[in-house]
């Protein structure tokens, strides 16, 4: 990426319908946090985000859509994510129970088992997310 403010990518799932609707609900306003593993920062050697650090949030087609703002970051045990943090995904789950089905699915997919290196990998209670409360700070394009 190149440009003056070369921002650091903001990546939401994997390039396909999924992260399409994701950065929907991120440009709509519905989405305002958004989870990962630690264990991902882990694996990759990165460091964690911080409040008032900005990124790129990026589309499937790799381009730049919009500036986020990280307002808050909390690393917590999967079984203490509540039903705020389930709202504010803005899928449109109802309840941590739905929030947490939606997630483990993709945590525990192919693509993101081999991300980690582990074809086994499982999450339990006491796996630690990384929760990332962010805003829009403008939107980049509209088209497309």
């Amino acid at each position: 990426m190149t440009g003056p403010h070369a921002l650091k990518p903001f990546l939401l799932a994997f390039p396909g319908p999924l992260r399409d609707r994701l950065v929907a609900a991120v440009l709509s306003g519905e989405k305002v946090a958004t989870t990962g593993l630690l264990v991902e920062y882990e694996a990759e050697n990165e460091e964690l985000p911080e409040a008032g650090e900005r990124s790129a949030l990026i589309d499937s087609d790799g381009r730049e859509v919009a500036v986020v703002e990280i307002t808050e970051v909390q690393v917590l045990p999967l079984g203490e994510a509540d039903l705020r943090l389930a709202l504010d995904e803005g899928e449109g789950f109802l309840s941590v129970a739905q929030w947490r089905g939606a997630h483990e699915r993709f945590w525990h997919s192919e693509e993101m088992r081999e991300g980690l290196g582990d074809p086994g990998f499982v999450v339990d209670d006491s796996t630690r997310l990384v929760v990332e409360r962010f805003r829009v700070v403008e939107v980049l394009r509209l088209d497309g």
